[in-house]
């Protein structure tokens, strides 16, 4: 594989001379990797100043063209600060080259900017302290006074780089003309850290080393340029950044504590005033769909909404991409071409991949869409009642003796595969470890949308245990399709009133307000779903499954260990249900994508056929 080495920092001139790997990825799929030719006349790269004198890396990719030009910012504590260096040449970078190069083309500036503590910049790492939004704040003042900068700033890209735009615009940099962030966490906590109060540290101790990947690209960069201050910085912040590493910030600080509180982004959103358009995987195996429900603090009438089934890196879809740029142009450009007239809400399902597999990600094509004028979007409940017999009843009421699972026997892995969408094996002592509803064929298409909650009674025999539940499609062929899972710790079941529906559980999830179970003492737990779009058509069924947290791609939980027996009531006075909304299903293709297609969402022969689909 070629790559592009730069001859000088500030020039884009380059000739293909260097053999690289590319960090992994499932694009790996792909047979060669392209190395990328310049696309922007020329680079910029230096150091610009927070407010305290802290010293932020950045990297500016000019367009061709004279200026000044408005400006779209990259921030995280990746690489970005690198951008158009070596490594990012050779496609080693974590947001995605061909993205800039759309925004390049299209006329803008594409500034990269590194978070303090990470990569070249200086001072103290701290994930998502207060700091980071005000960093971004003084960036984009400081980029607005640029002879190269017109003085209107955006902001793009996704996960940690999603994050920051969301905490930099709740500071309202009075520069700052939109933001479009994607797969984020409002809340670090129950986003990511302990979905439902349920500790997943798996993910974290994996991100670090990826973290570390990243500022190993930097210095790839760094090397090549011969930048001596930033391959000090680096060292230096391998070092320093140790200390407050996300598996330590759990260890000292493992329940919601004012520390962790702090991490909560979304308890500032309110505060933001500029056009915001956000991108949400429903399967998203990094930071799961939940976002913090940072959408509801927004003005709906500043909010464009895309969600789309698949996982985390969908952002650089195609389909996306021209959205984006139309999105910009009209809000940070001010051009009339009436994206004003988006639908607020645009929803993907059934998305697969079609093109070159060397461009995996950007192939997104979904295969069903709706949409509304209005966030949010309003929809239909319907209510199945777990019922005698592993039934579920549509819109009735449960009968019958509880039903008993041994816990803790995890439930089956999915999505664990990098890059292959899969079920991962049946624990052997799942039929005893397990629980499972199915509803009869259905006698018309559903569309469901949105979170559920599983309100579950629960009867214990031990003081704590945490439940997960996972909704699947039983399809007429015998294959079970994966639809969305959640999570719930039982101590941590107390619902936040001012933020829970119907629809949407929302635990209080404060130490003070967490409580043991009683041992054989009915209890009720309500476990919030995460948000999916699926369609249901006509002769499949709907199936929940209730078992032991397992992992659901890079989110491997680690729950409450001692052994316990539950049962699940859904009698008369213990009524057990799962509550979904759903939308119009007129304009649902007749035909189910094939098996194995439809990406995040991984087909198995139904493990309960045996039984007549019961368990």
């Amino acid at each position: 594989m070629a790559a592009c080495n730069l001859a000088a920092a500030s020039e884009a001139s380059a000739q293909a001379q260097v053999p690289v790997a590319k960090s992994q990825d499932p694009s790996e799929m792909a047979p060669e990797i392209k190395i990328h030719r310049p696309f922007f006349s020329k680079r910029l790269r230096g150091y610009l100043p927070a407010r305290d004198g802290t010293q932020l890396r950045y990297s500016v990719l000019l367009p061709k063209g004279k200026g000044p030009l408005p400006v779209i910012v990259n921030y995280s504590g990746y690489d970005p600060g690198s951008i158009g260096g070596k490594a990012y040449m050779n496609d080693n970078t974590a947001m995605s080259v061909n993205l800039d190069r759309t925004l390049v083309e299209a006329g803008y500036a594409v500034l990269g900017l590194q978070a303090r503590g990470t990569g070249c910049s200086e001072g103290q790492f701290e994930f998502l302290a207060r700091s980071y939004g005000e960093d971004g704040y003084d960036a984009i003042e400081w980029i607005a006074k640029q002879p190269w900068s017109n003085g209107a700033v955006g902001m793009a890209n996704w996960s940690w780089a999603g994050m920051s735009q969301i905490a930099t615009a709740a500071e309202r940099p009075p520069h700052l003309k939109a933001i479009a962030p994607g797969m984020v966490l409002g809340d670090a906590r129950l986003d990511s850290w302990a979905p439902g109060g349920v500790p997943a540290p798996g993910f974290v101790d994996g991100w670090w080393d990826y973290l570390h990947s990243r500022w190993d690209a930097a210095k790839e960069s760094a090397k090549a340029e011969n930048d001596q201050r930033c391959l000090s910085q680096i060292a230096q912040n391998y070092e320093s950044a140790e200390k407050n590493r996300v598996p330590a910030i759990l260890i000292r600080h493992p329940l919601r504590d004012d520390y962790i509180e702090i991490r909560h982004l979304a308890a500032r959103t309110k505060n933001i005033s500029v056009p915001v358009f956000n991108m949400e995987a429903f399967q998203d195996e990094a930071v799961i769909a939940r976002q913090g429900y940072f959408q509801e603090t927004l003005n709906p009438d500043q909010l464009w909404y895309l969600q789309t089934n698949g996982g985390h890196d969908l952002y650089v879809a195609t389909r996306f991409r021209k959205q984006l740029v139309a999105f910009f142009d009209h809000f940070v450009k001010g051009i009339d071409n009436g994206f004003e007239q988006t639908p607020h809400v645009q929803v993907w399902l059934e998305s697969t991949f079609t093109g070159p597999a060397d461009a995996i990600f950007e192939n997104l094509s979904p295969g069903f869409t709706f949409q509304s004028q209005r966030f949010p979007m309003a929809v239909q409940p319907v209510s199945l009642a777990l019922n005698a017999g592993g039934t579920l009843v549509a819109n009735g009421k449960g009968q019958g003796a509880a039903d008993g699972f041994d816990y803790p026997v995890r439930g089956p892995a999915v999505d664990h595969e990098f890059g292959k969408d899969s079920w991962g094996p049946m624990d052997p002592a799942w039929r005893k470890g397990s629980l499972a509803y199915t509803t009869a064929p259905l006698s018309d298409d559903m569309v469901a949308y949105g979170p559920a909650s599983a309100d579950l009674w629960v009867v214990s025999t031990g003081a704590d245990a945490d439940v997960q539940v996972t909704i699947t499609e039983v399809r007429p062929d015998g294959q079970e399709m994966y639809v969305q899972r959640g999570w719930l710790r039982l101590s941590d079941r107390l619902q936040d009133e001012t933020k829970s529906t119907a629809l949407r559980p929302w635990p209080v999830d404060r130490p003070e307000k967490m409580l043991a179970l009683v041992p054989g003492q009915p209890t009720l737990g309500r476990i919030e779903v995460q948000k999916f779009g699926h369609a249901f058509r006509k002769g499949s069924r709907l199936r929940l499954w209730i078992d032991t947290p397992s992992q659901f791609g890079g989110n491997l939980f680690a729950p409450y260990s001692v052994p316990t027996r539950i049962q699940v009531l859904h009698d008369a006075d213990h009524p057990s249900r799962l509550l979904i909304g759903t939308v119009s299903a007129k304009d649902l293709p007749a035909q189910r994508p094939a098996c194995g297609t439809v990406h995040h969402q991984p087909c198995r022969a139904d493990p309960l056929a045996s039984n007549g689909g019961q368990n």
